[in-house]
């Protein structure tokens, strides 16, 4: 599933190409998606300009002066831009035409991603309840701590919950608490001050590396200019059991944590 710096990456792709473009029409090949795109979507999106294109969490907030295009890549999504005209795909199913001759285009093999219109994006129903962005100021040591106090969910588990923070998904949980040193399984209530300050510092340091490198390769993602992200190539932990810690050389482990797949060094994280 693409991840917070894979929609990043593919904001900062698309978003010089459709900037101050005037949508001309929309193509909806297939409304079923995990949710029917909405008919207001066909009314009210044509005719307005792109003012920005913003991300919260894993959304892309396709903005205008009169309401926002909330896009979700779900599990195997991407958006490129591509010349008027370009043959669609099987699995292209919603094309956004521009005045300056480009199609925005959402492509969804799986098609458990979504769109959907709102003159109020932060307040819609999937935006309102999410907690804080991991590179803001409001994500920091202190906040974690004290959202952390009594709870015997695993730090992993913790960190990973969009109400407490968003974006920090599997594969980055893994890599930031190997980074910090913090045992997955580590109760998030068991997590002293000092450990948060390296694990807030440690979610930052991962999610902006991913974003430079151009975000994480996993079977389908492609970024805003079809580029592939590399960023795959400097994991420490995820993927790696029975790989050789590049810390301590004890072979990397693997355990399952709702129902996903933890990768953790035995030595180097308590």
């Amino acid at each position: 599933m693409p991840e917070l710096p894979e929609v990043e990456t593919s904001r900062r792709g698309i978003e010089p190409h459709i900037l101050d473009t005037r949508v001309t029409r929309i193509i909806i090949r297939n409304r079923r998606l995990r949710w029917p795109v909405s008919k207001t979507l066909d009314r009210e999106l044509p005719g307005n300009t792109i003012t920005s294109v913003t991300r919260r969490a894993k959304y892309l907030l396709i903005n205008t002066s009169s309401g926002t295009a909330i896009l979700h890549l779900g599990m195997s999504g991407s958006v490129f831009v591509v010349d008027h005209g370009t043959p669609a795909g099987v699995h292209d199913h919603v094309d956004i035409d521009f005045d300056s001759g480009k199609t925005l285009r959402f492509r969804d093999p799986r098609r458990f991603g979504s769109l959907h219109w709102s003159t109020t994006p932060l307040k819609h129903k999937l935006l309102v309840s999410l907690g804080p962005e991991p590179l803001d100021d409001e994500f920091n040591a202190i906040y974690l701590w004290q959202r952390s106090r009594g709870r015997r969910v695993s730090i992993k588990q913790f960190i990973m919950n969009a109400a407490i923070v968003v974006g920090v998904g599997n594969i980055y949980a893994s890599e930031a608490l190997f980074m910090a040193g913090i045992h997955p399984r580590r109760a998030a209530g068991r997590v002293a001050l000092p450990r948060y300050e390296l694990l807030v510092a440690a979610i930052r340091n991962v999610l902006s590396s991913a974003i430079r490198a151009g975000g994480t390769t996993l079977r389908d993602f492609y970024g805003g200019d079809g580029e592939a992200g590399y960023f795959r190539q400097q994991l420490e932990a995820y993927g790696r059991e029975g790989e050789a810690c590049r810390r301590c050389n004890t072979p990397i482990s693997a355990i399952v944590q709702g129902q996903r797949s933890t990768f953790y060094c035995k030595n180097c994280q308590t």
